[in-house]
């Protein structure tokens, strides 16, 4: 279903397959665009300050190369007591991951930036999410992850999948942010920015 298409175009600044998925949700039409960013954290960055200037920077990137449009830019950073998680891209990695998150409360932070160059909008808002995860033995990590392949995922927990069945609880007021794109808090800001949703 879509519904009518924005006074302005709209732009998802990422590559992320979930949160095209997440945005589709809305009914909107939009183009996605690979945002050009360096995601190095910078030296004793907190992982929420992280997500934060990431997201920022990927939706201002495309909002140069398109100035009429709308700009979406989003990042999730996990942050276990202070430490930023990322994506782990390798087995290996998202087994440390894993084996350092057994047991442990932490916390996804999932930032959106929404910016348009033209009419000077520029607004930033951050999910935090508090998952605990279960106590995971190594055999239970193994078969998740050749199940799963959750290599892409900020701290190697896939939730929207069988990332789920690893978790004892999940704390959070904007239900799709832990998969990638907090859509309440999305929804706000767009309106804000002159979209109408519904």
């Amino acid at each position: 279903m879509t519904l009518t298409p924005p006074t302005r175009p709209l732009i998802l600044g990422s590559t992320s397959r979930y949160r095209r998925e997440l945005l589709a949700r809305l009914g909107l039409t939009f183009d996605a665009q690979a945002p050009d960013v360096d995601e190095t954290p910078e030296a004793g960055e907190a992982p929420q300050a992280l997500a934060k200037r990431l997201a920022l920077a990927k939706a201002r990137e495309v909002a140069q190369r398109f100035p009429d449009a709308i700009v979406i830019g989003s990042d999730q950073v996990a942050d276990l007591h202070g430490t930023p998680l990322g994506k782990p891209h390798t087995h290996e990695r998202a087994i440390s991951q894993l084996s350092q998150m057994s047991g442990q409360t932490v916390l996804f932070h999932t930032a959106v930036a929404v910016v348009c160059q033209a009419s000077g909008f520029e607004a930033l808002e951050v999910a935090v999410i508090r998952t605990h995860f279960r106590a995971l033995s190594l055999a239970e990590i193994e078969r998740y992850l050749l199940a799963e392949q959750p290599y892409d995922c900020a701290g190697s927990a896939k939730s929207e999948g069988l990332g789920i069945s690893l978790l004892q609880s999940i704390d959070n007021d904007d239900p799709t942010a832990l998969i990638g794109l907090p859509l309440i808090r999305t929804c706000h800001m767009l309106r804000q920015a002159g979209l109408q949703i519904p």
